[in-house]
C-alpha cells in the first residue's frame, strides 16, 4: 500500500508522541515525514526531540513554521507540554494540517475557543486522544444502543493509572485547590484530575451525547510526596449533571504501581431501570498464579519517577505484569481510529469541538474544588 498521509511530529522523546508515532508508523497508511518544535525550545526538550527522531529514522527540523510548509505534510501528531499546545495546534490548523492531539487539549478556556475557531475556519479534520477506540468502550456504547437496560437512570466511571511508587504522601490535610490551575505536567508529577480524568469525562460524553450541565467535584493527595511538592493532586471525584438531568460520578487519578495487579481500573456502570451492567477493560481476563517471583516496581528514574513515559521506562527495566492476562478483541489503536475516519472523509467523533467542551468541564471541576461550590456549565467567557 501506498501511504497517503504524511505526518509530522511535534514534540520528542518523554512525551506521548513515544507512543503515538509508534503507532502512525506501524500503519501502512502513514509516512513520518519529520519531528519538529517551536524554535525557542530549551536544550532539554531539543535533545529529546533529537532523540526521538533519531530513533524514528527521520529528521529533526528544529523550525515549526518551516516543518509546517512542507507539502507532503497533511496530518499533525502533537504533543507539545501544556503550556505550549494551544498555540502550537492553532499554528497547525493554520497551516491547514489534520489534527492529532494529546489530551487534554489545552489547559484554559481562551485557548480551547481560538483552537476550535481555528479548525472550523481551516476545514480540517481533528482528534484528541482517547478510550473511544477500545473494546469495551465500543461494548458500553453497544450496550446503551440496544435498549436493554431500559431507562438509562445514572453513569458511573473509575479511570485510575497504576504507575509510581505510592505510599509516600503525607495524609492528614485537605487539599486546597487553585484556580485557574497551574503546573500542568512536571517532570516528577502531573495534574491527575487533568490527565487521568479527561478519558471518563469524553467517554460519557460520547456515550450519551449529552453536554455537561453542572459540575461538583474534590481533589486530592493521597498516594505521592512528588505531587503535595508541586502542589497537584493524585485523586479526584466528580459528580456532575447533564443537559438532560442524567446524574454521572466519575472517579480518576493514579494510585501506584502496587495497588492494582493490571495498568489500572478502566470501566463504567451504566444504571438502567431494567438493568445495571458494568463494562470493563479488565474483563474478561484469565488470572494466572505461578511460583514465579512476584511482581516488583522497576528502580526509580530520575528524569521520569512516575513511570510516564515508555522509554524510561526501558532504560529501568520495567518487568511486565502478568497476573491479569486480557482475553477479550484486540484493540485497534486510537491512531488507527482517526485514519479510519480521514479514509472516510468524516470528523473523529472527538474532534476539537467535542475536545473543548472536556476542557470546559475540567476548568468546572476545578473551580468547583477550589471553591467548593456546584459550577454550571458552560463557564462564562
Amino acid at each position: 500500500m501506498n501511504p497517503r498521509y504524511g505526518v509530522l511530529c511535534v514534540t520528542g522523546s518523554h512525551t506521548h508522541q513515544e507512543n503515538y508515532a509508534a503507532a502512525f508508523a506501524a500503519d501502512q497508511r502513514c509516512r513520518l515525514i519529520a519531528l519538529t518544535d517551536e524554535a525557542n525550545v530549551d536544550r532539554r526538550r531539543r535533545d529529546l526531540n533529537e532523540r526521538l527522531a533519531k530513533q524514528l529514522g527521520i529528521p529533526y527540523v528544529p523550525d515549526l513554521d518551516k516543518a509546517l510548509g512542507d507539502k507532503e505534510v497533511n496530518l499533525v501528531c502533537s504533543c507539545a507540554p501544556p503550556d505550549r499546545r494551544g498555540r502550537i495546534a492553532v499554528r497547525c490548523a493554520q497551516a491547514r494540517k489534520n489534527l492529532y492531539l494529546d489530551k487534554s487539549l489545552v489547559p484554559q478556556l481562551r485557548e480551547a475557543d481560538d483552537l476550535v475557531a481555528a479548525v472550523q475556519k481551516a476545514g480540517v479534520k481533528s482528534h484528541m486522544f482517547s478510550f473511544i477506540s477500545q473494546p469495551w468502550a465500543r461494548e458500553a456504547k453497544r450496550v446503551l444502543e440496544s435498549k436493554r437496560l431500559g431507562t438509562l437512570l445514572a453513569i458511573h466511571a473509575d479511570t485510575f493509572f497504576s504507575k509510581g511508587r505510592n505510599g509516600t504522601a503525607t495524609l492528614g490535610q485537605r487539599r486546597r485547590e487553585e484556580y485557574p490551575p497551574q503546573r500542568h505536567q512536571l517532570i516528577e508529577a502531573k495534574r491527575e484530575m487533568d490527565n487521568c480524568g479527561i478519558y471518563p469525562i469524553t467517554l460519557i460524553k460520547w456515550l450519551t451525547g449529552r453536554r455537561y450541565r453542572s459540575v461538583y467535584c474534590v481533589t486530592g493527595n493521597y498516594f505521592f510526596q512528588e505531587h503535595q511538592k508541586h502542589n497537584v493532586e493524585d485523586f479526584g471525584i466528580i459528580s456532575a449533571t447533564l443537559d438532560d438531568g442524567l446524574p454521572v460520578t466519575i472517579g480518576s487519578g493514579r494510585y501506584g504501581w502496587t495497588s492494582h495487579p493490571a495498568a489500572g481500573t478502566n470501566r463504567v456502570a451504566l444504571v438502567g431501570s431494567e438493568l445495571t451492567i458494568v463494562v470493563d477493560a479488565n474483563r474478561p481476563r484469565l488470572e494466572v498464579y505461578t511460583d514465579e517471583s512476584p511482581w516488583t516496581p522497576p528502580n526509580t528514574h530520575k528524569e521520569d519517577p512516575m513511570g510516564f513515559w515508555s522509554s524510561t521506562m526501558q532504560e529501568v527495566h520495567l518487568r511486565p505484569k502478568t497476573t491479569w492476562t486480557m482475553c477479550g478483541p484486540a484493540a485497534q489503536t486510537d491512531a488507527a481510529y482517526f485514519l479510519d475516519r480521514l479514509d472516510a472523509n468524516r470528523d473523529s467523533e472527538i474532534n476539537a469541538v467535542e475536545a473543548a467542551h472536556g476542557t470546559e468541564v475540567l476548568l468546572a471541576a476545578y473551580r468547583s474544588a477550589a471553591n467548593r461550590e456546584l459550577v454550571t456549565v458552560p463557564l462564562a467567557r
